[in-house]
């Protein structure tokens, strides 16, 4: 074939690949994940419920596991830390004995003094624990035996994108893999007409202003881009494009994708792109979930007494609580992974104004999803996980008030919960200085989080790895990580 012919061909191709990318959705369900593909013989599509690992390290505790990230990093100090000799310092200078040298953020750096800022909220007691929490959440604190609290949790990072960037992939640098897509490659789907790992974004009602958040925080970095999360939206179709467009019928959207799907097939053949699998395998994923997220997204089989469970914001699409109840029929379906970010915790001032706000949009919910999953028998095999990317300071950031006051970024201690799983729960794990500045007892860095998580998927962290440019990527990296046994009961 001489060049211009070729050159031709080639255009007629992309034309056709363009027009049939608008019928399929594919703009936006590019982000699919999936497994199982009706690919022609000879690819390497995974079989249902298997991953590269092909069976996990050992015995799984979870099945599928819902993360509950709070982006913007609550405050340990009015949520979970209680430190009541604090009250008799208040707007004394933070000595720098406890500080010790620590580097603040340019938000702080300037100020004159750093005067100490005592929660204006109660605490009391609760579980077999004991465990000190605030008047803010009083229905997280009936599950206070059924959760496990780590007052100890650290980090290096003290801005908020290198510190979500870590937590969720394991590197302050963006590019690697998210802690979901990991699971993903690892272990596979439980179903294939579903996406292994899904994200779902929530409204708020504290402070309006909010950090970002990236794609890349889902994503699949390096690994087979099948793996990344899907986003599902709560308004209008949950992914875009799922619905056909007007005079395409099921039949003719089969034929159209059967012929992507040739076209792709001698792509492989000429070029040897993986990612021609990948991409196979979308569409085909795609194509099952116009039958079954429709489904999936329709709450109208839920009962008044689940809704009233995780509180009125449960019938309002995008909410938290909404959001709660959807990743509880996401686990149910047999989504492997699913992640709610609940953005605006970033209280730099005006605290006793936002956070109260931001707590009433999560307690009840969460309370709900714990209880919803013990009543239907799941929460022993589905783990879940609570708490943001650093802590609060102590000291306040700006004009300190008896009604009011602000707290900057903290890396040092802070406070996360996780429960279900063979977790123990009714326990507190880990302590910190009277100012919750340092760690007194048991650290739990990040890596130390993620690679419990791990373990509870039945996935020793240092055996789930990806050769890249040379390298074994880990979403623990190359440093010490260790699981945190003492909180899980096996």
């Amino acid at each position: 074939m001489n060049p211009i012919d070729q050159y031709v061909n080639l255009e007629t191709r992309r034309e056709f690949l363009g027009k049939a990318a608008k019928g399929l959705g594919i703009a936006a369900l590019s982000s699919i994940v999936g497994n199982a593909a009706r690919a022609a013989t000879g690819s390497s599509f995974q079989r249902l419920g298997s991953g590269a690992l092909g069976s996990p390290h050992f015995p799984a505790k979870a099945k599928r596991g819902i993360y509950l990230f709070m982006s913007g990093a609550p405050s340990q100090l009015d949520m979970f830390d209680y430190k009541p000799r604090m009250k008799a310092l208040y707007d004394t200078d933070l000595p720098e004995s406890i500080r010790n040298g620590q580097r603040l953020t340019t938000m702080t750096s300037g100020q004159a003094r750093f005067p100490v800022a005592p929660t204006i909220y109660n605490f009391k007691q609760y579980g077999q624990s004991g465990a000190w929490i605030s008047e803010l959440l009083p229905n997280t604190a009936k599950i206070a035996d059924d959760i496990a609290i780590i007052k100890s949790m650290w980090t290096e990072a003290i801005n908020h994108d290198p510190a979500i960037t870590y937590i969720q992939t394991g590197n302050q640098i963006p590019g690697r893999p998210s802690l979901g897509a990991w699971l993903s490659y690892g272990l596979g789907s439980l179903n294939e007409n579903l996406p292994t790992f899904v994200i779902l974004n929530s409204t708020w009602t504290g402070r309006k202003e909010a950090q970002a958040l990236f794609s890349r925080l889902w994503g699949s970095g390096p690994l087979p881009s099948q793996h990344q999360g899907v986003a599902l939206r709560s308004d209008g179709d949950p992914v875009l494009y799922l619905t056909d467009p007007h005079g395409v019928d099921r039949n003719m959207r089969r034929a159209m994708l059967d012929g992507v799907n040739a076209i792709n097939h001698e792509l492989y053949e000429d070029f040897g792109d993986p990612e021609t699998h990948a991409r196979i395998s979308q569409y085909e994923m795609a194509f099952r979930m116009q039958a079954s997220v429709p489904e999936l997204t329709d709450l109208s089989d839920e009962p008044d007494y689940i809704f009233d469970l995780y509180g009125p914001d449960s019938r309002k699409p995008g909410t938290f609580a909404y959001n709660c109840l959807m990743a509880r029929r996401l686990a149910e379906k047999g989504v492997r992974f699913s992640q709610i970010f609940h953005r605006g915790w970033d209280q730099h001032n005006v605290l006793p104004k936002d956070l109260p706000n931001q707590c009433k949009d999560i307690d009840r919910a969460c309370y709900g999803l714990i209880t919803d999953l013990k009543q239907r028998g799941m929460f022993d095999d589905t783990l879940v996980v609570w708490g943001g990317e650093f802590g609060r300071t102590i000291y306040c950031q700006g004009t300190l008030t008896e009604d009011n006051y602000g707290r900057d970024h903290h890396p040092r201690c802070y406070t996360k919960w996780i429960a279900g799983a063979g977790v123990k729960g009714g326990q507190v794990y880990g302590e910190t200085d009277d100012f919750s500045y340092n760690i007194t007892q048991d650290p739990v860095h990040i890596r130390d989080l993620n690679a419990t998580i791990l373990n509870r998927f039945g996935v020793d962290h240092q055996q789930l790895s990806f050769k890249h440019q040379g390298l074994d990527l880990k979403l623990t990296g190359v440093e010490e990580a260790r699981v945190v046994e003492e909180i899980l009961a096996s």
